[in-house]
């Protein structure tokens, strides 16, 4: 009899463990929900017209996931910031891979007849190759001063806001939330920086961005972009 007591005292307590608990603790899935729920949607500023002033963002949701529940709006303006700069680049770099197929290039302009005069490398010989084998010709002391100057904007980016060294902070402003924005204040010709204007580089960044990626796989692997390029 005892034995059979002590039998069910255990099946019981085991299927106790099963069932269900009136204390539930909320997951983190369901905390993580709850959190972005409260929380404002980050506007994005960069959306594109297509018909009208109808505009399209794609990759909101995406968007909203980085910024409400990955991150913050100081994580968009980041992103936003990342954007900007790599459209920044891309433009020149589509100005230059341009200017090499028509002909404007140094070797044109440059009163100078050498790139490098130890390494001896001329423009000349630089005009005379394809874009992609006239980079691979720059000697690593050209590329060291490439980005060497890269890294210069980048350091004033960190250490300056609003055009001033700020040296009492123990965190750079470039490090701080919000801190990188892509504005390095440096406008001589005083233009006034307007909705449309911005919205006009982030566009055209884009485009580049598209345009310089096409014109490099198109130089390296021929045929491998099924669009008919100008040259």
């Amino acid at each position: 009899m005892m034995k059979s007591l002590a039998l069910l005292f255990v099946l019981a307590a085991s299927a106790s463990a099963f069932a269900p608990q009136s204390d539930v603790r909320s997951s983190p899935a369901l905390k993580m929900s709850d959190n972005v729920a409260s929380k404002e949607k980050v506007p994005c500023f960069g959306a594109t017209p297509l018909l009208g002033d109808n505009r399209v963002f794609f990759g909101e949701n995406y968007w909203d996931k980085l910024t409400m529940e990955y991150g913050s709006a100081e994580t968009g303006q980041y992103l936003q910031a990342a954007e900007l700069k790599h459209g920044r680049s891309a433009m020149i770099a589509t100005v230059g891979f341009a200017f090499h197929k028509l002909g404007l290039t140094l070797n044109n302009i440059s009163p100078h007849e050498y790139l490098s005069v130890t390494k001896g490398i001329k423009f000349a010989d630089l005009a005379a190759m394809s874009p992609l084998d006239a980079a691979k010709a720059v000697p690593a002391e050209g590329w060291t001063q490439v980005f060497g100057v890269i890294a210069a904007i980048e350091i004033y980016e960190l250490t300056h806001r609003d055009g001033e060294l700020k040296n009492g902070e123990s965190v750079a402003p470039g490090l701080q939330p919000g801190g990188l924005t892509g504005d390095l204040g440096w406008n001589p010709l005083q233009i006034k920086i307007t909705d449309r204007r911005r919205l006009v580089e982030i566009q055209n960044g884009r485009a580049a961005m598209f345009a310089i990626c096409a014109w490099v796989a198109a130089e390296a692997y021929p045929g491998s972009v099924p669009l008919p390029l100008p040259w």
